[in-house]
């Protein structure tokens, strides 16, 4: 069975930074894609950024690009989420995503597995 874990959330101040993790068990996603995403309170939920793990390519939403760097760790099948010049509009609850599909995957519903999620929430 494949579990997704995340962790790291916490409350910052704005311009601070925050390292979310996503450990995987269950089974490798060697040849498959994972992501994160997040959801605000009345928001639907949205793409943040995405990994593919057979060619390390990465890509982010807009909102985030140059702020945010998704990466892996093959050894301890882990994903990270390193966030820099947090903004209050970037508080939400934070979601790890996988999928043993390949390519960009930039919608909910293209993911089969999830976490349970870490806040994240920004405010002096």
């Amino acid at each position: 069975q494949v579990q997704l874990v995340e962790s790291g959330g916490d409350l910052v101040q704005p311009g601070g930074s925050l390292r979310l993790a996503c450990a995987t068990s269950g089974r490798t996603f060697s040849s498959g894609t994972m992501g994160w995403f997040r959801q605000a309170p009345g928001k639907e939920r949205e793409f943040v950024a995405g990994i593919i793990w057979s060619s390390d390519r990465t890509y982010y939403a807009d909102s985030v690009k140059g702020r945010f760097t998704i990466s892996r760790d093959n050894a301890k099948n882990t994903v990270y989420l390193q966030m820099n010049s947090l903004k209050p509009e970037d508080t939400a609850v934070y979601y790890c995503a996988a999928d043993w599909g390949g390519g960009e995957r930039l919608r909910y519903y293209e993911y089969a597995y999830w976490g349970q999620g870490t806040q994240v929430t920004v405010s002096s």
